[in-house]
């Protein structure tokens, strides 16, 4: 078995996270994760309103007595308000979920100070998802638990500093007293051996768990990652200063057209919408949204099970911890 700081906290067979995928992260999946002894991510953009949310919640536990995280992403939204933000923050503390992701501005910072000491005394550990070591700084001190080290890989949105996995992950293991997790580029055991030989105590990864039979996405999505290339992503919505990774696809190339010629949020709103994305993840309309998905889909290459992905993960991790342990002359 490999014991880390992240499976000690949790209480989780595997060190493996899985990350906020909109649309997509909802009880089954996340259920199904959680069960197979990883931690099962539930996002909270998902559900517009309290009791959507928090019946959400508590059909996660109904699936599973294993812990879980909220994914819950600050960002500029059209249709996700900051009340939204400070609704999830009260219902994860009243439901006394296990975690939860921080993506984009500072929890402290949304939610208030008092929102960041009502998660902690409901007992709820907080991560920060962050692409640099000032931004893990001021996670320790804001008092996260943790944070997520997210390279320039990383399908969504990696910070525009551009800093890759490889690079990242020490740098702020080195810059902080917290438990770090990887993310970026990871999909397999020989990632994760290798996220944790530089210092990180799990690993996040989203894209891979799209190509598994618990995920409730169009089979035409799954078979286009499975065949796709780890380049055949790119950045959009540079110009809008939120840059985003998705695969590269009509729609994406429209939008980089856009861009290109100087469009503005009005013109680009239409390509990217959340409803878009969603419409294509359920039909299979690979070229009409964008697909947020990162450089690991180089790796993946069958859908299988949560459980045989996490014991194979496990399997491979520690066999490529002993190869390396090996190359050690005494």
């Amino acid at each position: 078995m490999i014991k880390t700081a992240i499976t000690e906290m949790f209480g989780i067979q595997y060190p493996v996270i899985c990350g906020a995928m909109m649309w997509l992260c909802r009880p089954k999946l996340c259920a199904a994760i959680s069960n197979a002894g990883g931690m099962g991510n539930l996002t909270a953009g998902n559900f517009e309103t309290e009791d959507e949310f928090r019946n959400a919640i508590r059909e996660v536990k109904r699936l599973t007595d294993k812990p879980f995280m909220i994914g819950l992403t600050l960002l500029p939204s059209i249709r996700i308000t900051g009340e939204h933000h400070k609704m999830y923050a009260r219902v994860c503390a009243e439901e006394r979920v296990a975690g939860i992701e921080v993506s984009g501005t500072p929890l402290d910072k949304a939610v208030g100070k008092e929102g960041v000491a009502m998660l902690k005394d409901a007992g709820v550990k907080l991560f920060h998802k962050v692409g640099s070591v000032r931004h893990a700084m001021h996670a320790e001190k804001a008092g996260y638990d943790g944070v997520y080290a997210a390279g320039f890989e990383e399908g969504g949105h990696p910070l525009d500093d551009d800093v890759t996995t490889m690079v990242l992950t020490p740098r702020i293991v080195d810059s902080v007293n917290i438990p770090v997790v990887t993310v970026g580029g990871i999909a397999d055991g020989r990632s994760l051996a290798a996220a944790l030989t530089l210092g990180a105590q799990g690993v996040m990864m989203a894209s891979r768990f799209i190509a598994t039979k618990e995920c409730d996405v169009h089979e035409n999505i799954k078979n286009e990652i499975i065949n796709r290339q780890e380049f055949e992503t790119t950045m959009i919505c540079k110009t809008l200063g939120l840059q985003g990774r998705a695969l590269k696809n009509k729609v994406i190339s429209d939008v980089l057209e856009v861009e290109k010629k100087g469009g503005g949020l009005d013109q680009l709103i239409p390509l990217i919408s959340g409803q878009r994305i969603k419409e294509a993840w359920e039909k299979g309309l690979v070229d009409n949204a964008p697909l947020m998905v990162g450089q690991s889909i180089g790796h993946i290459r069958e859908v299988i099970s949560c459980r045989e992905l996490l014991e194979k993960m496990q399997e491979e991790a520690v066999m490529h911890l002993k190869k390396a342990t090996n190359l050690v002359q005494q």
